[in-house]
């Protein structure tokens, strides 16, 4: 019985509505001291909103559970991107109810505005949908739903405690990932800026014997299968697949930086998820590795079903480390792990150009034997300084450093180039579309 009384007294919420009546009451009891003719109006009125209220808790009480709430959400989140979560509410009660939905989402998110306010008739049900944004890969725990619930009287509010607890992992961006899959499919990637990259001649992958139309290469004419057919025919060829295309993550403390609620290492791992699934809708090989101050995790390239979701478990644990790349263990697991020439893309970060002079030796011995594409982030905050003028004497030294740091980034692309090592210097939020043009501009150019 004390728990019942605990339950119920916990559970019970007084509205504005009623504060406001017994304030009137209030009011009308003070008039009648000086006002002798309101005589028992202010007692008429205080007991009939006794009444009221003892109504009101019968009407949400005399039923156990007056509302079913459940939350609707996703195997997994998408990190960076926005998932959507549903809560469905259904009314049990035999009347209207006005519901307060309060979600309990993790704390990553820091968010305090998921109450949502809905109208519900008799049997009534609705889906709420609502978005979150994750910005860190790993388990985020949600809460219980707890909703608020009023009759048409609107006197008090009893509160629904629906048990709703359950831990959801939160990934690199699949959701971004199966965008630019589609998108390949449907040849539509232009419309996301992926540049159509022109080819220069033609590999020597063959595909079929066709017959000729008008714009077909002459030089590509079978003469033999024109001779048996007596039609011109031609030789077609395809992209040269089972080409190996190796993504190699930067873990160390350069890989830390936060940009627009990510770091640098989010960013690179959604980049090498769209690549890898790129790589492997052009029938290549996607291979993995990870490095920082020891190599952490390998994916020898593979273009089976399953490589895509082997990429994708490897890759939510990652972690940024505190010390720096150990190239010489990187460049020897390279040696073991690639036996054959391939696209090595070195996804890394450098602030100066003695960072790269130190990384240096060994990028030069990796791109003797692969195909080696460095790239690295532009500092945009630096940048925006940069363009912006300077007021005083103070804002010119400001603005001098962030040039002097803004031209080194510019001079370690020309010294990368001088050792034929290729190279993205791009923002953040444009690595992935930009990281994508270079590989196909490299397949459309046959240099693996």
């Amino acid at each position: 019985m004390k728990k019942i009384f605990s339950l119920f007294y916990k559970n019970l919420f007084l509205t504005n509505r009623l504060f406001t009546l017994i304030g009137c009451c209030v009011v009308l009891f003070l008039l009648a001291f000086f006002f002798t003719w309101l005589g028992v109006i202010p007692e008429l009125l205080f007991y009939t909103l006794m009444a009221l209220v003892i109504i009101d808790i019968f009407m949400l009480y005399r039923t156990h559970r007056g509302v079913f709430a459940k939350r609707h959400a996703p195997d997994r989140l998408s990190n960076s991107d926005d998932n959507e979560l549903g809560i469905f509410i259904e009314n049990w009660y035999p009347f209207n109810i006005s519901a307060g939905i309060i979600d309990e989402i993790p704390f990553q998110f820091q968010r305090r505005d998921i109450l949502f306010k809905t109208f519900l008739k008799p049997r009534q049900r609705k889906l709420i949908n609502y978005m979150l944004r994750p910005t860190k890969r790993g388990e985020y725990e949600f809460g219980d739903i707890r909703v608020y619930v009023q009759s048409p009287l609107g006197l008090i509010r009893r509160r629904y405690n629906i048990k709703q607890a359950e831990t959801l992992a939160v990934y690199p961006s699949f959701l971004q990932m199966r965008k630019y899959e589609l998108m390949a499919i449907s040849n539509n990637l232009s419309e996301i800026g992926i540049k159509k990259i022109r080819r220069l001649g033609h590999s020597m992958e063959f595909e079929q014997v066709k017959n000729y139309v008008q714009g077909d290469d002459y030089r590509t004419i079978n003469w033999k299968a024109t001779a048996r057919q007596g039609n011109l025919m031609t030789n077609t060829y395809t992209d040269e697949k089972s080409q190996h295309v190796y993504c190699i993550i930067d873990k160390s403390r350069a890989m830390k930086m936060p940009f627009e609620g990510l770091s640098l290492l989010d960013y690179a791992i959604n980049a090498s998820l769209v690549l890898s699934n790129v790589a492997l809708l052009k029938e290549d090989k996607a291979g993995l590795i990870t490095a920082g101050e020891k190599i952490g995790s390998v994916i020898a390239a593979d273009r089976r079903p399953t490589q895509i979701n082997k990429i994708l478990e490897v890759l939510y644990k990652e972690k940024t480390r505190y010390l720096e790349t150990n190239m010489e263990m990187l460049y020897a697991t390279i040696r073991s792990v690639i036996k054959q020439r391939s696209l090595v893309v070195f996804f890394t970060n450098y602030e100066s150009l003695s960072a790269l002079q130190r990384q240096l030796p060994f990028l030069k011995r990796i791109a003797k034997y692969h195909l080696l594409l460095v790239v690295f982030f532009e500092n945009t905050e630096l940048k925006k300084i940069s363009e912006k003028p300077a007021d005083d004497v103070e804002g010119i030294y400001i603005k001098i450093i962030a040039e002097k740091f803004a031209y080194d980034k510019k001079l370690i692309v020309k010294e990368l180039a001088k050792y034929n090592i290729q190279s993205i210097l791009s923002a953040p939020q444009n690595l992935t579309v930009n990281t994508i043009n270079r590989y196909l501009e490299i397949k459309a150019k046959q240099k693996i």
